[in-house]
């Protein structure tokens, strides 16, 4: 389950950075947080794989997977508001910076 809530998640990032999140101010954090989505997709694509080997399904449909997965989606939303946030910070610097210069 946490392998399908994943895939779910970096899609939605996926599109959100294709359709318009390249030139937000956050197109950083989106990029980094859609990354780290397919990056564990593919690491939970790969322990299927390893449980289809060893005679086990490849989708593990039970309710503490389920609860790893939303563990993972929650993980992965805070930390793409942790850098939206310095990034809006480091703006704001930025742009008080050439305030002061001007």
């Amino acid at each position: 389950m946490c392998l399908i809530l994943t895939i779910l998640s970096a899609s939605v990032f996926s599109v959100i950075y294709l359709f318009g999140g390249k030139n937000a101010g956050n197109a950083v954090a989106l990029k980094a947080t859609l990354l780290m989505f397919w990056a564990a997709a593919l690491m939970w694509s790969v322990d299927g794989i390893a449980s289809v080997l060893g005679g086990e399904p490849f989708f593990d449909i039970s309710a503490e997977d389920a609860l790893l997965g939303a563990v993972i989606i929650a993980s992965g939303c805070a930390f793409f508001g942790l850098v939206s946030l310095l990034q809006l910070k480091k703006a704001g610097k930025e742009i008080s910076r050439t305030d002061v210069a001007e």
